[in-house]
């Protein structure tokens, strides 16, 4: 539903200010009037959609968030108002980004705006979370629905941090060896080949081979480094482009081992979010939009999309998850039985665990198989390294 900012009178002639949820802008002035406000301006605000958290310049990990949306939850459970719970909840935020954003949200909620409402003014707080508090105030069980959101940021952030706690090492030995073979060719291989070179003789192929590109390296690395740099800021300027952006999320699901494991990763996203949704009691096709657009792939985000037409046209979820073939099968059968059960929800949350599950299985089957390859390709351009330097030492000393 678009949300609309506004400015008016109220019944004592104060000056107030807000936001309001409406269909539309005629719709917005009625319920404005129905609440005793006489606007004198009312623009439409447009949502935050970002899939990452952000906050001006400052980052807000899903960890934070759950955090503030527990003790949120906690404190309106406990039975305190709202903008008190508010209050006590920015005064525990570390970050003064979260904070401030908090102190806001009271703001404008002792102004008579919906907690929903206010917090899409923010840009830190992601679509999802400001369709459950909807749901949440209309139905009476805003704690419950916090609660269930906080559980949702915090899942999402162990499965982050698994993920970048199994990525770390070998990133790692990539990056480091990486630096080391670049500093031993650049900077110490030219005085050592400039003494196989004073040798006056013939030189083996690996000899001349390291020598020329140790001399390509040190006289041109700045070169290089140009040219890489250059590419980099080329490749993020075509991405940015809608032609580069789809030309990268397709290509991301077409890698050889690891486009599988992104499937897994995305699928486990959609599943926890979609089923987290639905039972806070938003709406299936709200559910699924919601849901599409935290995938942050676009060729997803269309099969998502052409789903949500096919639901809102009476069609079955399933059939239309099998008919884009971009999601696990496991997925597709699960919400199915969901569908004929009537207990959609939970068979989401359940093949969202199922594909968590197996995304960590697959990244340590990749992991076996990477670290290995990693090692032998350090040893084979090691072991190059020394054969190309000791060859002609060999050669010379049995010619004496």
């Amino acid at each position: 539903m678009p949300l609309f900012a506004y400015q008016g009178l109220d019944r004592q002639g104060s000056r107030v200010n807000g936001t309001i949820d409406a269909p539309g802008r005629r719709a917005a002035l009625t319920r404005l009037r129905e609440q005793g406000v006489h606007a004198t301006a009312v623009t439409e605000a447009h949502r935050s959609r970002r899939t990452r958290f952000q906050f001006g310049a400052n980052r807000v990990a899903a960890m934070d968030l759950a955090l503030l949306v527990r003790q949120l939850s906690t404190l309106l459970a406990a039975g305190l108002p709202l903008d008190d719970a508010l209050a006590a909840t920015a005064e525990q935020q570390e970050k003064p980004a979260l904070q401030q954003a908090l102190v806001r949200v009271r703001e404008r909620a002792l102004q008579g705006d919906a907690l929903h409402a206010a917090l899409a003014a923010e840009s830190c707080f992601p679509e999802l979370c400001i369709n459950m508090v909807a749901v949440g105030e209309s139905s009476g069980q805003l704690d419950r629905v916090l609660d269930q959101l906080a559980d949702y940021f915090e899942r999402s952030a162990q499965v982050t941090a698994r993920l970048r706690a199994a990525l770390t090492y070998p990133l790692l030995m990539a990056v480091v060896g990486s630096a080391v073979l670049f500093f031993l060719v650049t900077f110490v291989l030219p005085k050592v080949t400039r003494m196989l070179v004073d040798l006056d003789r013939a030189l083996p192929w690996p000899t001349a081979l390291l020598i020329g590109f140790s001399n390509l390296m040190a006289a041109w690395w700045w070169l290089l480094l140009i040219v890489v740099v250059a590419a980099v800021l080329a490749g993020k300027r075509y991405v940015a482009t809608p032609a580069g952006a789809h030309r990268r999320d397709e290509q991301l699901l077409r890698l050889p081992l690891f486009g599988r494991l992104y499937r897994q990763v995305a699928a486990a996203r959609f599943a926890r979010t979609l089923g987290t949704l639905l039972a806070s009691g938003v709406a299936l096709p709200r559910a699924l939009e919601i849901a599409g657009g935290l995938l942050g792939n676009l060729i997803l985000q269309g099969h998502v999309s052409d789903a949500t037409t096919a639901v809102r046209e009476g069609g079955s979820l399933a059939a239309a998850l099998q008919t884009a073939d971009c999601f696990p099968p496991l997925l597709v059968r699960l919400t199915a039985a969901g569908e004929q059960s009537g207990q959609l929800q939970s068979m989401l949350l359940r093949a969202a665990t199922i594909s968590e599950q197996q995304s960590e299985m697959t990244i340590s089957s990749l992991l076996t198989l990477l670290e290995p390859v990693m090692i032998l390709v350090m040893g084979v351009t090691v072991g190059f390294i020394v054969l190309a330097i000791l060859l002609p030492i060999f050669e010379a000393t049995q010619g004496f």
